[in-house]
């Protein structure tokens, strides 16, 4: 398994961020980047969509001066995501925009295009797939992806249902190239066994919302602190498509966690119910990993946490193969 250069030579930590709806901002980006983490953004966060150029040229200016004063630890690259679906009318322009200032990393969603991967690929920028089995990993890869981004089971977001082990196991089957990890990965160990299992990087979303620079509300990122897995509700009735919420702001939004209607099965349109509070924004969306995060802090500090139990994590891991080895040496 091979990564190409910039996510091979420009990482502190084999960690890209995740793109959050509403929450990935310039701020966290720039931080998360300066830390040694890809930092990433969905482009329909750049609200109204002439914002999408400033943020660019924000984020390029900045962490160009970084780099001038940080010879030796230059920062890690940043990604923007496309929401490639067809309903996406800013598609074209944003492309566009990614293509004139040569974004390095194209994060895409809800489909593959190829003709995406081809404007990204003639700049020589890569592009990674967001999928959540094994068919849509092949499809994407035919659409001519360089990499794939398995969201596993308690993911935030829009995620899958199948265990990162299933997944992970059957898309290295027939894929040899960057494939990242998604789904409750919070601690260091468990980048370690992400990597483990057969993936090159861990893509993380959720521990990031409880940070100084995150683009969400007070009382959100408290409730990330105070909650735990138990608290993820994973439901179809906010958007028509699964994903994993947190239980208190579906509660406050006056509806009962245990009793959500099924979307898809009974057809609601949940956009377009009376009073029916917004997802992301009133109901808000959170992985099941939530349990190691016990306090807000800054993005440096977060990865720079996440870096020491990983560098202690390795240590222990091989501590323990050497003892396997030595027994089955005998």
């Amino acid at each position: 398994m091979s990564l190409p250069p910039i996510l091979r030579d420009r990482l502190r930590l084999p960690v890209v961020a995740a793109p959050m709806f509403l929450i990935s901002n310039p701020d966290l980006v720039i931080a998360q980047c300066k830390a040694g983490v890809v930092g990433s953004f969905p482009a329909l966060n750049a609200r109204p969509k002439e914002e999408l150029e400033r943020w660019l040229t924000r984020i390029e200016s900045e962490l160009a001066t970084h780099d001038r004063e940080h010879v030796d630890q230059p920062a890690a690259p940043f990604a923007v995501n496309q929401i490639v679906h067809r309903s996406n009318q800013r598609l074209d322009d944003d492309l566009s925009l990614c293509v004139r200032h040569r974004v390095p990393i194209v994060i895409t969603s809800l489909g593959a295009r190829r003709e995406v991967n081809d404007a990204v690929h003639a700049y020589g920028g890569i592009t990674l797939h967001d999928v959540i089995d094994n068919a849509f990993a092949r499809k994407a890869i035919e659409k001519g992806a360089d990499g794939l981004i398995a969201v596993a089971a308690g993911a935030g977001g829009h995620a899958g249902v199948q265990s990162p082990f299933a997944l992970i196991q059957e898309i290295r089957q027939w894929f040899d190239g960057p494939l990242l990890l998604s789904g409750a990965i919070a601690r260091g160990a468990s980048i370690i066994a992400a990597q483990a299992m057969g993936a090159d990087l861990t893509y993380i979303g959720s521990p990031f919302i409880a940070t100084h620079e995150a683009n969400a509300a007070p009382a959100y990122k408290r409730m990330v602190v105070e909650s735990s897995a138990q608290d993820i509700v994973y439901s179809d009735f906010f958007t028509g498509v699964h994903g994993n919420y947190l239980r208190p702001s579906i509660a406050a939004s006056g509806l009962d966690p245990d009793h959500l209607p099924q979307a898809q099965a009974r057809k609601i349109d949940f956009t377009k119910l009376e009073n029916a509070p917004k997802a992301w924004k009133d109901v808000w969306g959170c992985g099941q990993g939530i349990g190691a995060v016990d306090r807000v802090l800054s993005t440096a500090d977060l990865v720079h946490r996440l870096s020491e139990e990983y560098l202690a994590g390795l240590q222990e891991v091989q501590n323990e193969l050497q003892a396997w080895r030595q027994k089955l040496s005998v």
